[in-house]
């Protein structure tokens, strides 16, 4: 299996790369998730997948949709149980396999303890692992309380080069930062991985159309960088979060190339031209014509701090109620 290059009508070589999403659901049980997955991406190699991308958290219940869960059943270590099985898939299908897990890093007896990381190991085509990216933004709300359980990445924007293509991961809320694609662009992105685990709280009605925001917050990245997007999302229920699929695959215009059902298990396979990439790049002028230096205030601590008056947003006192049914 090799990047294959095509000619268009006018002589412009295309750089095609196949991009394989796993949208699964995700049960209790560990093991049977993990092993559901395996399967998952075989199934996605063996139909052409180069890059595969399973999504965010991929063998555990999403638990931060609650407080104060017992975090320890479900960490793993990298290397551990799931790099180790992938290491084996990707060499033997020679595919490029990103795993998102609950990783626990460090060492016993190092000053700064054991850390918590919500990460995405990245595996190439001879089994060997690349490195590790830790989610670098992390949200604090009703049903996704993920603070409590991760901490912020401190490693930066990877940028992982493969015989397919070179890509960044982001996981989850990153997707909603502008600042993120476009530091992963500017290091060399061809491809934004966005890993996912969103979902609609059961008994709450959101006032806007999250999924839209969410879809649209994406393709404006895609369209701003000149760069694909890939996002694999989860489906079915969990406790009160009913994840809505559509896992999707974006050119750098911020078309929608192909969409996953909302409710289904689907393995997402879907070519892309990273040439395109360039020929938008240079015909729009959107990473040439930036003005570094006008960009200074993105630096600041401005309006970073939590508002005390959240606590009483109605909307947030909803979701609230709406989580603690059963």
């Amino acid at each position: 299996m090799s990047l294959k290059v095509k000619l268009t009508s006018n002589g412009v070589k295309k750089k095609i790369v196949t991009i394989g999403l796993i949208q699964s659901r995700v049960g209790p049980d560990m093991s049977k998730n993990f092993a559901h997955a395996s399967d998952l991406v075989i199934k996605a190699a063996k139909k052409g997948a180069q890059i595969i991308c399973l999504p965010e958290l991929y063998n555990v219940p999403y638990f931060p949709q609650r407080q104060a869960v017992n975090k320890d059943k479900y960490i793993e270590y990298i290397p551990g149980a799931s790099t180790f099985m992938f290491e084996e898939i990707a060499k033997m299908y020679g595919v490029v396999i990103i795993v998102p897990i609950y990783e626990k890093a460090g060492k016993a007896g190092q000053k700064t303890g054991w850390r918590y990381y919500n990460s995405a190991a990245v595996i190439n085509e001879k089994g060997r692992l690349l490195d590790v990216y830790r989610k670098i933004h992390i949200p604090h709300d009703p049903g996704f309380y993920e603070k409590e359980y991760f901490e912020n990445g401190n490693d930066g924007y990877k940028i992982f080069k493969t015989k397919f293509a070179t890509f960044a991961v982001l996981i989850c809320y990153d997707q909603w930062f502008p600042e993120a694609a476009r530091a992963a662009r500017l290091a060399g992105a061809e491809i934004i991985f966005y890993p996912t685990a969103i979902a609609d709280i059961i008994g709450y009605k959101h006032p806007n159309d999250w999924h839209d925001a969410w879809e649209t917050s994406m393709r404006g990245h895609a369209i701003a960088n000149s760069v694909a997007i890939a996002a694999p999302n989860r489906v079915g229920i969990e406790g009160r979060s009913k994840f809505w699929g559509q896992s999707f695959v974006a050119d750098a215009w911020g078309k929608v190339l192909k969409r996953a059902s909302k409710d289904k298990e689907e393995i997402l396979v879907q070519k892309v031209d990273l040439q395109y990439n360039k020929f938008l790049s240079d015909g729009w002028g959107f990473l040439r014509n930036r003005r570094p230096d006008t960009y200074k205030s993105l630096l600041s601590n401005k309006l970073i701090s939590k508002s005390k008056k959240l606590k009483n947003v109605a909307h947030y006192k909803d979701e609230k109620r709406a989580l603690q049914k059963r």
